[in-house]
């Protein structure tokens, strides 16, 4: 089955990513086995809680779902663990990624070119569907998290990660982007929307998280400090030059370890689909 075609804002997440998937340009150098390995050795070092959060070590025999699978490096954790593995991602380019890794390493995935607000599998199919940073960039996100939970089994979890609104990233980007630029009124909306990676990205509060979970049940939301608001790594897809490089010099890492340890990019969102009464 054929992925319908685009509308315009979802054309634009598309052009975004498939000009680079998610950390390519950053820690990517050509697509051989070496290459990938050092990345996902270095996504690990920078982003130490994802393996707790999408629970490899427990995924043996369940029928897992990664959306967006970017470069393949959880995917292939999954897969490693001996999950019964789907992957889907909107670019071409992450696909052809996932499965140059895959073919590499032996393992095995059902991987194809799928949109999350209209995902190709039955109702009720997955123990398992993992997401990460990835939701909030489609421009319906409450579309995407209902077809999750359209596809999980009955007392199955959604292990979801999006963007925290209130973030030491939005700070930055709002201090760069709106007060530097004389428009101190300019949205966090705006902000994350217009600067931060694909055109669109959405960030959200702890409620904002909970009402997009409202039909799934045990809903924890946590959020964590990242590479990124503690300036402790290269910034992301579109982020670079001088100043940035002096604000790695002088940001106060432990100060805002110890005062805003809630404060980072990422929520962390595990839920799940209430089982039949």
């Amino acid at each position: 089955m054929s992925m319908s075609p685009l509308n315009d804002d979802k054309q634009a997440v598309h052009d975004f990513w498939n000009e680079g998937s998610c950390g390519e340009k950053l820690y990517l150098e050509g697509r051989h086995q070496e290459a990938y390995a050092s990345q996902l050795e270095l996504r690990y070092s920078l982003e130490p809680y994802i393996p707790e959060f999408a629970g490899f070590a427990t995924s043996h025999g369940k029928r897992v779902l990664e959306i967006g699978v970017g470069l393949g490096a959880d995917h292939q954790r999954f897969a490693e663990a001996g999950a019964v593995l789907s992957g889907v991602d909107l670019t071409e380019r992450a696909v052809s990624h996932t499965t140059q890794r895959f073919t590499q390493l032996g393992l095995q995935s059902e991987l194809r070119v799928a949109d999350a607000e209209s995902l190709p599998f039955e109702a009720n199919t997955f123990d398992i569907v993992y997401s990460w940073g990835v939701l909030h960039h489609s421009p319906n996100t409450e579309s995407a998290i209902a077809e999750v939970l359209r596809v999980l089994k009955p007392g199955g979890e959604a292990r979801i990660m999006i963007y925290y609104k209130y973030s030491i990233v939005g700070f930055m980007l709002w201090v760069r982007y709106g007060l530097m630029r004389l428009k101190p009124w300019t949205s966090l909306a705006t902000i994350y929307s217009r600067y931060l990676e694909s055109p669109g990205t959405k960030a959200y509060s702890y409620s904002e998280a909970r009402s997009l979970f409202r039909n799934y049940c045990d809903v924890d939301i946590d959020s964590v400090l990242t590479h990124g608001d503690l300036l402790s790594s290269a910034a992301g897809q579109r982020h670079q030059g001088p100043l940035l490089n002096i604000a790695r010099r002088i940001w106060p890492q432990r100060l805002i370890q110890f005062l805003l340890p809630k404060n980072g990019l990422f929520l962390l969102a595990k839920a799940k689909k209430p089982r039949l009464s």
